[in-house]
């Protein structure tokens, strides 16, 4: 029986007597050897061969125009009209490595090609993503294929501070679209790091109005008396899943009566470190307390009691894994202009229903939504939410698994299509807190990850043959 070291060493070999295949094939058919090596490395060693020689096509074709020094709009359009094909300009966008995706503007670049990008796309400081209203650094302008772009349009989100090389996999998997890190710090008083890569336009957005409270006074002017002058916070941290234990703001009080006023440094800095930790706030005197499940609504952008109605145990846990919605609705409000009646929705892990909330605070109305969510009480949530404000259709799916390409081909025929698919997988296995399983895209609950590339593509696939 072989060893798992000599099933490893097997595998190994196959794969590159399979690599070697194909380069023998490329160079047989005209390539150059370097041709074929980038060609595999941009698209993988499991790749087709007819994707190699469209990849080396497009590269060539990318070359030829910009050695003509022509402009990136020119480059995009020659090369479409040249290939006569939507895949093909695709894989000329992606041979020219989208300099104007990862090029400037504090995003950071675009990761190597050679294997290292393992290691790369760090975050950028500080987290403003391509623009952000009334942020003075410079902006950041990309080109997308036309393949790339929508309709149907697609959202995707997770957290910023993923293990090392998991957005580059993102990336990857998303046609290569650059992130978008954004930390909602810069718009509301709450911070939340978060990556989302799209296809939406990034110029003219516009906020949601009024503008939400930018620190924590605005937002919790009553606090203020209480608050003691060496804590200096202006923004909460991340709301978490869970909140403080009683005992602990116990503990807190009860050092702070036996203490000096004002109390020791090493008093204060304990104190500020469990009060960063888990966002307390100050409520009376020498006494600190969580936050209220209507103070996260007010701090995430939800109407006030949105998730009423369950235990206070889930309502903490389904705002901890919800969207920001006023940095979701600033990316969105693109779509105002472009559907003035209605948009035809597929939301994948739809959690509460972050987006939804974004979209009708927008003024869009969703004429029909499939709603993807395995959650009880965030279903009981969201649809309550729908119930009260909304009149299109909603149609709720349990299980990502269960929504197979025929269910979605169903829905397709049924409703001429989706203008946009938006979701964030589970977080589980990505964010920093799950100490014991952060095995990134391949941990058992960010693995769905890729359900929500198989049904984006075979959405985009299946329109785009609709419209041929």
């Amino acid at each position: 029986e072989s060893s798992s070291d000599d099933s490893g060493y097997e595998d190994f070999m196959r794969e590159m007597s399979e690599r070697d295949e194909k380069i023998n094939s490329l160079v047989n058919m005209g390539f150059s050897e370097d041709e074929a090596n980038r060609a595999i490395i941009r698209c993988g060693a499991d790749a087709d061969i007819c994707v190699l020689v469209d990849s080396v096509s497009a590269s060539r074709v990318a070359e030829d125009c910009h050695s003509r020094n022509l402009s990136d709009h020119q480059v995009t359009d020659r090369c479409f009209n040249s290939f006569g094909g939507r895949k093909k300009a695709r894989l000329m966008e992606e041979s020219r490595k989208k300099r104007k995706r990862y090029g400037g503007g504090g995003q950071g670049n675009r990761p190597s090609l050679d294997g290292s990008d393992e290691e790369s796309m760090p975050l950028p400081n500080p987290m403003v993503g391509f623009n952000l209203p009334g942020y003075s650094g410079s902006s950041v302008t990309r080109m997308l294929s036309k393949l790339d772009t929508g309709p149907p349009f697609f959202y995707y989100e997770n957290v910023a501070r993923a293990p090392k090389g998991e957005w580059a996999k993102i990336s990857r998997n998303l046609f290569d679209i650059q992130p978008e890190f954004v930390d909602s710090l810069h718009l509301c008083a709450a911070a939340r790091k978060r990556g989302y890569i799209h296809n939406l336009p990034i110029e003219n957005r516009s906020p949601l109005l009024p503008l939400p409270p930018k620190t924590i006074f605005e937002a919790f002017p009553h606090y203020k008396k209480w608050w003691p002058s060496w804590d200096t916070r202006t923004h909460l941290n991340c709301l978490q899943t869970c909140v403080a234990s009683a005992k602990l703001t116990d503990r807190i009080q009860r050092a702070l009566v036996s203490s000096s006023n004002p109390p020791p440094k090493s008093v204060q800095k304990d104190v500020m470190d469990e009060c960063k930790k888990w966002n307390l706030i100050w409520v009376g005197k020498n006494k600190v307390a969580p936050l209220e499940p209507h103070e996260m609504e007010l701090l995430l952008g939800f109407p006030r009691d949105h998730t009423r109605g369950v235990g206070k145990t889930q309502r903490y846990k389904s705002l901890g894994n919800s969207f920001q919605v006023d940095t979701v609705a600033y990316h969105l409000s693109v779509l105002r202009r472009m559907f003035p009646n209605g948009v035809r929705v597929l939301s994948l892990f739809t959690g509460i229903g972050g987006g939804e909330v974004a979209l009708h605070k927008l003024g869009i109305h969703m004429r029909v939504v499939i709603s993807v969510e395995i959650g009880e009480a965030s279903k009981k949530i969201f649809r309550s939410w729908w119930d009260q404000t909304q009149t299109g259709t909603l149609i709720e799916i349990d299980d990502v698994k269960s929504l197979t390409n025929d269910r979605v081909a169903s829905f397709i025929s049924q409703f001429g299509g989706f203008d946009l698919v938006i979701g964030g997988s589970p977080c589980n296995n990505l964010a920093g807190s799950n100490r014991h399983h952060r095995d990134g895209l391949e941990g058992k609950h960010s693995a769905l990850f890729y359900d929500y590339v198989r049904i984006l593509n075979f959405v985009k696939s299946t329109m785009a043959g609709r419209r041929m």
